[in-house]
């Protein structure tokens, strides 16, 4: 389920993509994924994970304030994708990270019923609770997709490449 727009037909998403290590510097159909389940330091361990993806993509070192601000941003919205994971649906089983060359999606497998969604209203100045509409502003798109065989879901993000 998206929050923003409706599925587009063909729409498999990285699924169909091979997971694995990537270590060319393009970030075209690249996709890797770290199991999280009996991980400790999962948050940190994800943003790590990430961030060698983004190395090994070419992502990182950034040549521009702006390709460093849009890595900043993929690690922030995997920082809070997992801490939601682990505050709010029984921690994450696994973290998925692919690139097209347009766009980063990231996927958080986790074993919770919930919904995720951003409070509302939103309180700035109020500590906790910050976390989905973080996702919510700095991503092109974000959403729920439900597990059929077993309870849990998948949470994704899409973020813009730099160009």
């Amino acid at each position: 389920m998206s929050t923003t727009r409706q599925p587009r037909s063909g729409d498999s998403g990285p699924e169909s993509a091979s997971h694995g290590s990537a270590s060319a510097a393009s970030a075209v159909g690249k996709a890797r994924s770290l199991a999280l389940s009996s991980a400790s330091g999962i948050v940190p361990l994800a943003r790590d994970f990430t961030r060698q993806a983004l190395y090994d993509w070419g992502w990182l070192p950034a040549s521009s304030a702006d390709r460093r601000a849009a890595a900043e941003d993929v690690l922030l919205v995997v920082s809070e994708l997992v801490t939601n994971a682990c505050l709010h649906a029984e921690g994450p089983e696994e973290l998925r990270v692919a690139c097209d060359g347009k766009v980063l999606r990231l996927e958080v497998v986790d074993r919770g019923t919930g919904q995720p969604a951003p409070r509302t209203p939103h309180r700035a100045g109020r500590p906790g609770g910050h976390g989905m509409f973080i996702v919510q502003r700095l991503c092109l798109d974000w959403g729920v997709e439900r597990t059929q065989e077993s309870t849990g879901k998948t949470v994704w993000a899409e973020l813009a490449a730099p160009a």
